[in-house]
């Protein structure tokens, strides 16, 4: 007995063995469904990429140009069986993280993300990691550590452009008064900071001068036209009408501020300044009513991004995308970033830069100038 005993041992042994043997190999190099191995480089391999942009109210960009490119142009790069997750937060920063924890859910595996709120994203970067899924912050910085990209502007220059723009031409303005009302952006937009420093390190020795006298100095919840008009309403009451500049951080908020100087017939009389370059921007420009803007090629923005797209999911180096670039997050954190270079716009280069780049088209901003209106040879 004792000898039957261990043969059936001995082949109940070789049974197990044999079975444990086959389990292993069947599970070596397997996966379930798109899930990579955890020796894949975040993002290798995808072809889901969910893009969430900001809002629509400040400013036409969003909607009409950076969600056409994005889009178009990750299913070219990536083909055409990419799937893009669009979503436009509306301004609300928890219904962008809802948006993003739903495109995670469904599995996305590299995010694009233009914060509605640079803090309250960071939630977002982290339910990302947590999947293993890259974030690129698109136009706006997260504030995060974890966050993979940042690919934007270089956003202290456009308020530098637009502060050297006052410097250069505030005396045109100014016989009468000195005064000069800012309307910053949102608070809550990193950009809108560095917009602000950036003026700032150019007006402000105008003001310790007694160059200009600062009346009102502003930032305006997120980016809200209709609050930057309540505003300059307050300022034109709080001075009798007595402003000589209104530093304005985009043409959104500077298209409500002409509305408020139009009312008082300052409209053309007082230096406005904006940013992106609409169509709205530009005709105002064309009127005399606004004197500049900062054109920032969007195209080349969303190309950087869909280039490191491209590159992540290849699972290829992006070294050479970000060339050593960095920009450092509140806590110093430095993220590999690409910043394309802002262009000051004004009725004497408007032909040459975004005419002839397809920007905006000719017949769009000269639509309801009228005939004699000195326009620069524009129209």
């Amino acid at each position: 007995m004792k000898l039957f005993s261990y043969k059936r041992l001995s082949v109940l042994c070789g049974i197990l063995m044999i079975s444990m043997m086959l389990v292993a190999c069947g599970n070596s190099g397997s996966t379930t469904g798109t899930t990579p191995a955890a020796s894949t480089k975040p993002g290798q391999g995808c072809k889901k990429v969910g893009v969430l942009l900001p809002e629509t109210a400040s400013s036409a960009r969003w909607d009409s140009k950076d969600k056409p490119l994005l889009t178009d142009g990750i299913k070219t790069a990536l083909g055409t069986d990419t799937v893009v997750d669009y979503n436009n937060a509306g301004g609300d920063a928890t219904v962008q993280q809802t948006q993003a924890q739903a495109d995670l859910t469904k599995g996305d595996c590299i995010l694009i993300v233009a914060a509605s709120d640079s803090v309250s994203a960071g939630v977002i970067v982290t339910q990302a990691k947590a999947k293993n899924v890259p974030v690129i912050a698109y136009d706006r910085l997260i504030q995060s550590k974890d966050l993979s990209y940042y690919v934007s502007f270089d956003n202290e220059k456009v308020g530098q452009l637009q502060g050297q723009y006052v410097a250069d031409h505030y005396k045109d303005y100014t016989k009468t008064s000195k005064n000069i009302v800012l309307i910053n952006g949102s608070q809550t937009d990193n950009n809108a900071l560095l917009f602000k420093k950036g003026a700032t390190s150019i007006i402000q020795p105008l003001i310790d001068s007694g160059s200009l006298k600062s009346v009102y100095d502003q930032f305006t919840p997120n980016w809200d036209n209709d609050k930057a008009r309540v505003e300059m309403d307050g300022a034109l009451t709080a001075t009798q009408n007595s402003v000589g500049v209104a530093y304005v951080a985009n043409d959104g908020m500077a298209n409500s501020v002409i509305a408020s100087l139009r009312t008082k017939k300052l409209n053309g009389k007082v230096l406005v300044t904006g940013q992106d370059a609409t169509v709205a921007g530009i005709h105002n420009i064309l009127l005399g009513d606004q004197s500049m803007t900062v054109y920032k090629d969007i195209s080349k923005e969303a190309k950087s991004t869909i280039d490191l797209v491209k590159a992540i999911s290849a699972g290829t180096d992006t070294a050479s995308l970000t060339n050593g670039a960095v920009v450092k997050t509140a806590d110093g954190t430095s993220i590999p970033s690409i910043l394309e270079t802002p262009v000051s716009v004004d009725k004497n280069n408007i032909a040459s830069t975004v005419i002839a780049d397809g920007f905006v088209t000719k017949s769009d901003v000269c639509a309801g100038i009228p005939a004699g209106t000195n326009t620069g040879g524009v129209c």
